[in-house]
């Protein structure tokens, strides 16, 4: 079972369920037949947005920005699918080397050009490469923090 579809089975067992915690929700996902860690369910949970809200039978309960798919959630799985296309990253000089699955470059590299940010000068990407490049004075550092937003599980430096 890939992330997606790990992702979409918590969006509907929150959706159907009051959850009052992470370990009820992994329980249910393990019951499910889901293979998950505590840090997996925190991280999904973080990018699907999920938050706590009153209910007043049990608590402090999860629930998602909106119960109905929109936009921002077909954003969310196109992102997902990203990440999952995302290999690595080296950096030289004030460039940076990003590997990708074949397919997946140009989409990466849109998405870094929409960022549309100033430590940015420019992308060029092939079928499974993408060169970045960074402004002049720029740090490795701040390259690699601009480039989280665009592929949040990429690696710290």
């Amino acid at each position: 079972m890939n992330r997606i579809d790990r992702l979409l089975k918590i969006r509907k067992l929150i959706k159907n369920n009051s959850i009052r915690s992470q370990d009820e929700l992994l329980n249910m996902l393990t019951y499910s037949g889901y293979s998950y860690t505590q840090a997996t369910l925190s991280r999904d949970l973080k990018l699907l947005r999920a938050g706590k809200r009153p209910d007043n039978e049990k608590g402090l309960v999860y629930f998602l920005p909106d119960d109905e798919p929109s936009d921002s959630d077909n954003e969310l799985l196109m992102k997902d699918a990203m990440n999952q296309g995302y290999l690595s990253i080296d950096y030289t000089g004030n460039m940076a080397v990003i590997k990708t699955l074949p397919g997946f470059a140009s989409g990466i590299a849109y998405r870094i050009d929409g960022l549309k940010a100033f430590e940015i000068l420019g992308t060029i990407a092939g079928d499974d490469t993408i060169l970045v490049i960074a402004r002049e004075g720029i740090s490795r550092r701040d390259l690699d923090q601009v480039l989280k937003a665009a592929i949040p599980e990429e690696r710290q430096v």
